[in-house]
């Protein structure tokens, strides 16, 4: 009787959020909302603290030294094992696959992320706040997915495929960003013998060695040496992914879907949010910063986005996934402007002052909310509105 009952009140709606592809990005927002309110209470100073408390690791070692530094360097690697995965799998059997089903999300994703950081670059260029571009080229997978599985059949699936695979190359785009102009001053031998792992990870296979644990005590020793190199651990995670085997990648996927989405990502936005509003916090947003942020998210990304996919329709390189009208894809343009968990990360990256930091998170959360109420009520509007098509052929998006 009390496990039918706790089956019930518990294990039966968990099993039912985690199932549902709304629950990742009202769990991130909840958690965000939560961080803000705590770190602007009376605890908000021990709150903070506590997401900067030394981590002691042993002499001779060197590991990240803060719990803020661990979740950054340490979780975000498992998060971007996960999207590298995802990334492989789709450009082996998904909607990568082929030149022809990828050239459309490929260049909205280009367009998404060019756009947004001249914007930025307008507002900021030769102030202190230049090295900031990357901030506003970042959309949210979970948030931006979220947004549009909430709409139901009003977003055709095709759709929710192409805002899939653009968010896909995105994030692929942001790793090579935080890689090449986001890390540290490069230490040449741990670079070197991580690229030395990665090319034994990549050999495995080909030497007819079965995947086991060994490749997940490579990989931990991958992370390690491009922790040590300069070049954000992250990378890593990307890396190790690309050597995983194709018939393992869709179990590890669905292993780590869970710890990952429903546990590391929200401590990541629990202690990356812990955002303390100043008395003139409106003075504050009044900032080329904050301008830059939001116009790069709000206004460069559904402009790059849609002016890319019409230049490649226009030269007849591709067409509009079927079903698609041009206004439903500027309503996925407007959700791909959700910047949140990336954009705040590289606002760490980007910046070592603090109040610098909360600024920039100001302007993501702010653009990311913009985004996902004007994204919503554009589609809803949308729905109703029949694409116009032509007798040519579809390119799927």
């Amino acid at each position: 009787m009390a496990k039918t009952f706790l089956r019930k009140i518990i294990v039966t709606p968990l099993q039912r959020m985690v199932k549902d592809s709304r629950s990742v990005g009202i769990l991130l927002f909840a958690c965000s909302v939560l961080s803000i309110i705590i770190a602007n209470t009376p605890a908000g100073e021990n709150y903070i603290a506590f997401w900067n408390i030394a981590v002691p690791a042993p002499s001779g070692i060197h590991l990240p030294h803060s719990l803020l530094h661990w979740i950054n360097d340490g979780l975000m690697a498992a998060f971007f094992f996960l999207v590298g995965m995802e990334i492989k799998r789709e450009l082996l059997i998904g909607e990568l696959s082929s030149l022809k089903k990828s050239l459309l999300p490929l260049f909205a994703a280009i367009g998404g992320m060019l756009a947004p950081a001249a914007i930025y670059l307008l507002f900021n260029r030769h102030t202190a706040f230049q090295h900031g571009w990357g901030i506003p080229m970042a959309t949210d997978i979970a948030f931006s997915l979220g947004i549009a599985s909430m709409l139901g059949k009003k977003v055709p699936a095709a759709l929710k495929t192409f805002l899939m695979a653009l968010a896909i190359i995105d994030d692929l785009g942001a790793i090579l960003v935080i890689a090449l102009f986001y890390g540290g001053a490069v230490q040449w031998l741990y670079l070197l013998s991580g690229i030395g792992i990665a090319v034994v990870l990549f050999l495995l296979p080909r030497l007819k060695i079965k995947f086991g644990w060994w490749n997940f005590a490579l990989g931990i020793l991958l992370w390690y040496c491009f922790f040590n190199s300069g070049i954000h651990a992250t990378i890593a995670g990307v890396l190790f992914a690309l050597t995983i085997p194709l018939q393992h990648l869709e179990k590890l996927e669905h292993l780590l879907h869970v710890p990952v989405y429903f546990v590391m990502l929200p401590i990541f936005a629990l202690a990356n949010t812990a955002i303390v509003i100043p008395p003139e916090f409106i003075a504050a947003l009044n900032s080329s910063l904050n301008y830059g942020i939001i116009g790069g998210l709000f206004i460069g990304k559904p402009l790059g986005i849609i002016t890319a996919c019409w230049v490649l329709v226009k030269l007849k390189w591709g067409e509009l996934p079927r079903g698609v009208s041009w206004t439903q894809l500027a309503g996925i343009g407007i959700l791909a402007g959700i910047g949140f968990t990336m954009s705040v990360f590289i606002t760490m990256l980007a910046f070592e002052d603090t109040a610098t930091q909360d600024i920039a998170k100001s302007g993501v959360l702010i653009a990311s909310v913009m985004a996902m109420i004007a994204g919503y009520v554009w589609l809803y509007l949308a729905a109703g509105k029949k694409p116009v098509r032509s007798n040519k052929k579809n390119i799927p998006g």
